[in-house]
């Protein structure tokens, strides 16, 4: 049976595109999006009709980054409970001025407009592209963007007051890139399930002090560990019941919390257990170039500790890559890659992530 579900009124404040909409409007723009938009706003339009439809919850899929992508409903009211808990986690109010240049096939590009219809926010949308501040000539409250997005748009973050970055590791040469930037950037932790963000972390701190490393929680949020030392999130204002994640964690205090890496992509060699986003955060500081660090099957050692890089082959640049990782203090030795592979151009999720399993498989089979 179908939920009959009363979508609330449009913000008085909301602004899309500089013009106020109620619902019965949004609907009237969502067909023109579909029927005469561009590829991005046919995606807005899409959401739209469906957010408008009278079912309480809407289908989305997952980003497929950990596994693959799959359809799972999420309630109406934890998308609206979510925006509100952004709102009052990063200090913004009914007026805000925010930009929207990732998609809205995903959860981050949806939540951009639920909070703008209902926290009254004047949203203005754009091509979801790799520079999306190119075109932008004025000044922004408030905008979300990708790992790769930032780091074309660093000369340009002077036109966004605080920004949130998601679907990616920030690695530390731009955490370092951002340490003069006065825009408050931050780092989020959350999934499609949890409806967006669930914890935050500054990426360029006050008084040019080092990047903390524990994200801190929004509000109605409380976290747990399993027996696997793996997140458990407890948020009944945005899920339905708890969810146990792979995500091996160290909680600081019951508000704040150390990503380790996946528990999934854990590697067992030899017996020593290592923690491949933990290494690939020491080698981002060599290396410019997309990489990441997995396993393959080793007769003596159980599973060998490779890395892929997307680059051109030659001879020369796999003998520089050995002595640079050779020369990082920072790696112990069993955190030091048995195998390098250099790969023209890794496989991608359909939101452009990588996708180790099909690269490895592709490549090395």
């Amino acid at each position: 049976m179908t939920n009959k579900y009363k979508i609330p009124e449009t913000h008085p404040h909301f602004r899309l595109n500089k013009r106020y909409f109620t619902n019965a409007e949004l609907k009237e723009v969502a067909y023109s999006y579909i029927k005469e938009g561009e590829p991005f706003e046919q995606q807005i339009g899409s959401f739209l009709l469906d957010w408008l439809k009278s079912t309480s919850f809407i289908e989305v899929s997952t980003s497929g980054s950990t596994g693959k992508p799959k359809k799972i409903r999420l309630q109406k009211q934890h998308m609206i409970n979510s925006a509100l808990a952004t709102s009052k986690f990063f200090k913004l109010p009914a007026h805000t001025k925010a930009l929207m240049c990732l998609p809205a096939e995903y959860i981050a590009g949806k939540m951009m407009l639920v909070r703008a219809m209902f926290l009254g926010w004047q949203l203005d949308t754009v091509p979801p592209s790799s520079n999306p501040l190119d075109q932008v000539f004025k000044v922004y409250d408030f905008s979300a963007m990708t790992p790769f997005q930032l780091d074309n748009s660093i000369a340009r973050l002077h036109l966004v007051k605080k920004m949130i970055i998601g679907g990616g590791v920030v690695s530390p040469r731009i955490v370092k890139m951002l340490a003069e930037v006065d825009a408050k950037i931050y780092e989020t932790y959350g999934m499609t399930e949890t409806c967006s963000h669930i914890a935050a972390r500054r990426l360029n701190p006050v008084k040019k002090k080092k990047p903390g490393k524990a994200f801190k929680l929004l509000p109605s949020i409380s976290i747990a560990q399993d027996e696997r030392g793996c997140l458990i999130i407890k948020a009944p204002n945005i899920l339905e019941q708890e969810i146990i994640t792979n995500d091996v964690v160290e909680i600081i205090t019951y508000k704040k919390f150390i990503w380790k890496g996946r528990y999934d992509n854990v590697i067992n060699s030899g017996g020593i257990k290592l923690y491949p986003e933990e290494i690939e955060r020491k080698i981002n500081k060599i290396l410019d170039h997309r990489f990441f660090i997995t396993s393959m099957p080793d007769d003596s050692l159980g599973e060998k500790l490779v890395l892929f890089v997307e680059d051109d082959f030659s001879e020369e640049t796999l003998d520089h890559l050995k002595k640079s990782i050779d020369d990082l203090k920072s790696l112990d030795k069993y955190e030091r890659p048995k195998k390098i592979y250099l790969v023209e151009k890794f496989e991608e999720t359909p939101n452009g992530k990588i996708h180790r399993e099909h690269t490895l498989k592709s490549k090395v089979s």
